[in-house]
């Protein structure tokens, strides 16, 4: 019994209709926070959130029945478990305000589809290099910060009239959002040279530290890439020496029995 309920919830059938639940969960659960589709269709959403869930919840079930000690030794499944438990939360009380992180049950796709599992690897593998990367640009938004507040504090307070105001307007400046028009340009109205504070600020930040990001990520997905590889070569290799050894003794019994007959 066990054995066909392995099979079952381990076949590709089943694995593309959970697929297909989770996409339908996610526009359902998309229609619950519009009014007008609530209005009309309220009962009916919350019929197929609840089967939804249902089926979830048998899935798991059977996975933790099938295989209990694999189930809590891959990240995956308890990511799995950890979203359908927080739809499970009673709507009311205290933890009533967690049942609106039901939609992180769509992120169940990523547990489901090998690329989007391989992507999120690959970015895992890049934190220690973005760690590093965020350090050296936090000591950017540092200097510049303190240079800025100094200069600029006393006419424009609203936007570097400390640190913390200095450093929340060069992120908008570094997301070049309504920089130049926004900011630089009026700064530049009271001090001329202002622009060559900015511009290299934005040179080393907009363009060349966020561009380490992306490599890095690059990088990352390239080594995971490399790496899945090198193991389904070694399989394969490994495959080919069982195959070989079969062929192998196979020979050596018909060698045996042509002996024999002779």
């Amino acid at each position: 019994m066990i054995q066909k309920l392995k099979t079952f919830i381990n076949a590709p059938l089943t694995e593309r209709f959970i697929i297909a639940l989770i996409v339908i969960n996610a526009i359902t659960l998309g229609l619950e926070t519009s009014e007008w589709a609530m209005a009309r269709y309220g009962g009916l959403l919350v019929w197929i959130d609840s089967i939804i869930l249902a089926v979830f919840v048998a899935e798991l079930a059977i996975r933790l029945i099938t295989d209990f000690k694999g189930f809590w030794r891959d990240p995956w499944r308890i990511f799995d478990f950890v979203v359908v438990a927080l739809a499970l939360l009673p709507a009311t009380g205290p933890l009533a305000v967690l049942r609106a992180f039901r939609i992180l049950r769509v992120l169940r796709l990523v547990t489901k589809l090998e690329s989007m599992r391989r992507v999120i690897m690959g970015l895992l593998r890049a934190l220690p290099g973005m760690g590093t990367i965020v350090m050296l640009l936090l000591l950017i938004f540092y200097i510049f910060a303190v240079i800025s507040t100094k200069l600029f504090a006393d006419a424009f307070p609203e936007w570097f009239g400390t640190i913390g105001a200095s450093a929340y307007t060069l992120f908008q400046i570094m997301t070049l959002e309504s920089w130049s028009m926004g900011i630089v340009r009026p700064v530049m109205e009271v001090f001329p040279y202002a622009w060559l504070l900015f511009l290299p600020f934005i040179i080393t930040t907009a363009f060349a530290v966020l561009n380490l990001f992306i490599g890095v990520i690059v990088d990352a997905m390239q080594t995971e890439h490399e790496a899945e590889a090198r193991g389904e070569r070694d399989a394969m290799r490994e495959d080919t020496k069982a195959i070989l050894s079969e062929i192998k003794a196979l020979r050596g019994e018909v060698a045996t029995l042509k002996s024999t007959k002779g």
